[in-house]
């Protein structure tokens, strides 16, 4: 999908994603002290939000400006004077270049692309990672197309942890955690579980 496709989706609802975080995000980054953090693919900004309400320094970045808007309106309705906590930058991850070592967390929640991008993006975020920072990646699962439920139905867009560990071998991050999670989700026909590929990765001091 284009960056023009994302805008029509967003302005179908007030809010497409959750206000908070992406579960996986918060089980990771609770305890973590505050630092800089980068969100791929932000969206609204939900994660990053969250981060700079913690105390963090955020960027989130996404090709939408319709989500983009939302995120800026959002942020200053919850972090008021602390806005500056959070910045927001629209750009395509297929040229968008973050700061190398610049970050104590990287975060890629859902980015579901084929694996030629996948792999120039995640090897860009890996070089983003400072010294003792973390890498964490988030999405639909491979498996999620015949064992879970929602997301893209295209299995070229969907991937594993394994997948996301070769993307970034050589790139100087030990895995700390590759594996599938399962996420309960209220659907029509009740509640059923989701796959999630999730990979968390350091790069050490």
């Amino acid at each position: 999908m284009e960056s023009a496709d994302w805008d029509r989706r967003y302005e179908t609802k007030d809010l497409l994603w959750s206000e908070g975080p992406n579960r996986w995000v918060e089980e990771v980054a609770a305890e973590l002290p505050p630092g800089r953090a980068l969100d791929l693919a932000a969206g609204e900004g939900r994660n990053a939000l969250w981060l700079a309400e913690r105390g963090w320094t955020a960027t989130a970045v996404d090709f939408s400006p319709v989500a983009l808007r939302r995120a800026r309106t959002l942020a200053a309705d919850r972090l008021g004077e602390r806005v500056d906590r959070l910045e927001l930058v629209e750009a395509d991850l297929s040229e968008y270049v973050p700061e190398p070592g610049g970050y104590d967390l990287v975060v890629s929640a859902y980015f579901q692309v084929g694996a030629e991008l996948r792999r120039q993006v995640m090897r860009a975020a890996a070089a983003a990672v400072a010294p003792g920072g973390l890498l964490l990646v988030v999405a639909h699962d491979s498996d999620n197309l015949e064992h879970g439920v929602g997301g893209p139905q295209d299995p070229a867009v969907l991937y594993t942890a394994h997948d996301v560990a070769s993307d970034i071998d050589g790139c100087g991050l030990e895995v700390v955690r590759a594996e599938t999670r399962g996420r309960e989700v209220e659907t029509d026909a009740g509640r059923r579980t989701a796959l999630d590929a999730f990979l968390l990765a350091r790069r050490p001091r």
